[in-house]
């Protein structure tokens, strides 16, 4: 069985192989985004919370599309994408220690929006579950 490919030119086929690389790139360019954001869109690059203190939660986030931090008591880490102006986390892991007197409702985290220095975050249901102040003197765009 021969390929399609191997009756045409070397110059036609470099020539394919050139278009097919391009509509693939184009293809995926529209697939939500992580790392330092989009033109327009909120850049979550930075620490949001307050490090410094035990039993307040925090996130950091890597332009790699990474995030760590803390609900406050539990460790939290994954990834991060845009999606429009929504960031989406992803393959979030979580310790899971009782820790008392501390409200752990990061840990619900499933998506979040930034609007100005405040990060807004919600739960899987959409419910808005708290806020973040951005740490690192950025405004997140």
């Amino acid at each position: 069985m021969t390929s399609l490919l191997s009756h045409r030119p070397l110059r036609s086929r470099a020539a394919f192989a050139v278009v097919a690389v391009a509509a693939l790139t184009l293809g995926l360019s529209g697939c939500a985004t992580s790392g330092a954001g989009t033109p327009g869109g909120p850049n979550p690059v930075g620490t949001w919370g307050t490090v410094e203190s035990t039993g307040v939660p925090f996130l950091t986030f890597t332009d790699n599309g990474q995030f760590t931090g803390s609900d406050g008591c539990n460790t939290l880490n994954g990834g991060w994408a845009l999606n429009g102006t929504t960031i989406d986390f992803k393959n979030v892991a979580t310790t899971l220690m009782a820790c008392q007197g501390v409200d752990t409702w990061l840990s619900a985290l499933n998506t979040a929006t930034i609007s100005g220095s405040t990060m807004t975050v919600f739960n899987s249901s959409n419910s808005e579950i708290g806020t973040l102040e951005n740490a690192t003197g950025g405004n997140g765009y």
